[in-house]
C-alpha cells in the first residue's frame, strides 16, 4: 500500500439520550393546527426606524435566522428548536417530499413556523443549458410561471429563491445573458405573484457579478451571496461596488476545500468541528451586527443542516446521518438565541497522528489520537475510520460518490 494515501479521521459523539433520536426530536416540538390557509403571508421588505433593511412578514420584523438543508426527517423539529427561522432549498420539488409527521416539507414547516425560501432551478451553462436557444429558455419560463402559480399562495412561503450561481462560482465577470434572462424570468415571478420579493443567489460578491446584476437585473429585490472565508466581509464588498439593496449571506460556515492550506499531495486539510464551529458564529455575528454593510444584511443561511458528500462526508454537514448534532449546530444556536443549548456538543481539543501530512507505508501500525471534553460531563465514545482521499473535482457542490473506507 506504499505511497497510496488515507487521510480523514471521524469521531461520532451522541447528543441525544432517546433510543429513538427522531421521536425524541419530534417529541419537543408544537405544532400548529387546523388546515393550512391557502392564503400567502404578508411579506415586506423596506428599513426600520435605524435605516436597517429588514424583511417584515406579516408586519413582524423577522431577522433571517436560516439554513439550507433541513430536508431529512426530523430537521425541520431539530431546526425549529435551535432557534432556527427560514429554510432555503435548491429545488421547488423538496416543497413536497415527505418528513416527519408523513406531511410535504413545505406544510411541516408552516406547522412549525418556520419561513421558506424556495428554489426555482435555473440552468447552469456548465451543464450544458444554452441561453441562446430559444427552446430551452421557453421551457424554463414556462417551468418558473407554473411553479410560482402552484405555490404562491402557500402561507410557508418568504421570498422566491430565483437561481444559485448558474452565474458561475468560477467566472469573475458572468455572461449577460445569464443575467438579462433572470430579469426576464423575475417579471414573470412579478407578474403571476406581487406579494414576496425574489432573491437571486450568486458565488461570491466579486464586482464583475454585482455590477452585471445592477446593470442588466433591476427587478431584484434581494440578494443572495454564497460565501465562506469571506462571509463575514460581504456587507463590505457590496458596499464598495455600490449595492444598496437587501442581501443575504445566503450560504457559509466552514472555510471551503479551496481556501485551507494543503497537504503536500495537495489535499485540503480540514478544520475539526471545534473550530468550525468557531467560524460559523463568527461570520454571522460580524456580518449581521458589527462589519460594514450591516444595514443591508436580512441575516444568514447556514450551510448544510444535514450531510453530503463534497471532498469529504464531514466538510459541509452540520450534522450526522445518525441524527446527532455537531458543535456548529451549537454556534447557530448561540449565535441565534444569546444562550448556548443544554445539552452541548464535545469539544475537541486537539487531534494528532504519527502520520499526519506524511506519505507512509502499509502493513504498518500507527496511531492517532483525539483529545476531547464533553462539558456535560457525559461519556464519550470513538469510533475511528480510515477513508481514501476523493479525487473528484467537482465544482458547485456538485454530487461525488463518497470514497471507499478500509478496515
Amino acid at each position: 500500500m506504499k505511497d497510496k494515501i488515507f487521510a480523514c479521521v471521524l469521531m461520532f459523539f451522541s447528543t441525544l439520550s432517546s433510543a429513538n433520536p427522531l421521536q425524541s426530536i419530534i417529541d419537543q416540538v408544537e405544532l400548529k393546527k387546523g388546515e393550512i390557509p391557502n392564503k400567502p403571508s404578508k411579506v415586506e421588505l423596506k428599513k426600520n426606524a435605524e435605516g436597517t433593511w429588514r424583511i417584515y412578514i406579516n408586519d413582524k420584523e423577522t431577522p433571517i435566522q436560516g439554513a439550507g438543508g433541513v430536508i431529512q426527517p426530523g430537521m425541520l423539529e431539530q431546526f425549529k428548536l435551535a432557534g432556527g427561522n427560514f429554510t432555503r432549498t435548491w429545488g421547488i420539488g423538496t416543497l413536497e417530499d415527505k418528513v416527519a409527521g408523513g406531511e410535504r416539507y413545505i406544510d411541516r414547516a408552516w406547522r412549525l413556523g418556520i419561513h421558506v425560501v424556495p428554489g426555482l432551478w435555473i440552468g447552469h451553462e456548465r451543464h450544458h443549458f444554452d441561453y441562446n436557444d430559444p427552446e430551452q429558455l421557453k421551457k424554463q419560463r414556462e417551468h418558473v410561471r407554473q411553479s410560482v402559480r402552484k405555490w404562491k399562495n402557500h402561507p410557508a412561503i418568504a421570498m422566491w429563491g430565483l437561481g444559485n450561481e448558474m452565474e458561475d462560482p468560477v467566472k469573475q465577470n458572468p455572461n449577460p445573458a445569464v443575467i438579462k434572462e433572470l430579469e426576464i424570468l423575475a417579471q414573470i415571478i412579478k407578474e403571476e405573484d406581487p406579494h414576496h420579493p425574489v432573491m437571486t443567489v450568486i458565488a461570491g460578491s466579486g464586482a464583475g457579478k454585482v455590477k452585471s446584476i445592477m446593470q442588466h437585473y433591476p427587478s431584484i429585490d434581494v440578494l443572495g451571496v454564497n460565501a465562506y472565508g469571506s462571509a463575514a466581509g460581504t456587507g463590505e464588498a457590496l458596499k464598495a461596488h455600490a449595492w444598496s439593496k437587501p442581501f443575504a449571506v445566503t450560504e457559509f460556515g466552514v472555510m471551503g476545500f479551496w481556501e485551507v492550506p494543503k497537504t503536500s499531495w495537495g489535499a485540503p486539510i480540514e478544520p475539526n468541528s471545534t473550530d468550525k464551529s468557531k467560524t460559523y458564529y463568527s461570520s454571522h455575528k460580524l456580518v449581521c451586527d458589527i462589519n460594514e454593510g450591516k444595514e443591508m444584511c436580512l441575516g444568514t443561511f447556514a450551510f448544510l443542516w444535514g450531510w453530503k458528500q463534497e471532498k469529504t462526508s464531514t466538510w459541509f454537514g452540520m450534522c450526522l446521518p445518525t441524527m446527532e448534532k455537531l458543535p456548529q449546530v451549537d454556534a447557530m444556536v448561540k449565535a441565534w438565541t444569546g444562550e448556548w443549548p443544554e445539552n452541548r456538543c464535545p469539544n475537541i481539543m486537539k487531534i494528532s497522528a504519527d502520520f499526519d501530512q506524511k506519505v507512509i507505508e502499509g502493513d504498518r501500525l500507527y496511531v492517532a489520537r483525539v483529545d476531547a471534553i464533553d462539558r456535560n460531563g457525559d461519556d464519550l465514545t470513538y469510533d475511528w475510520l480510515v477513508v481514501e482521499e476523493s479525487l473528484v473535482v467537482s465544482v458547485g457542490g456538485d454530487p461525488e460518490d463518497p470514497p471507499p473506507s478500509y478496515p
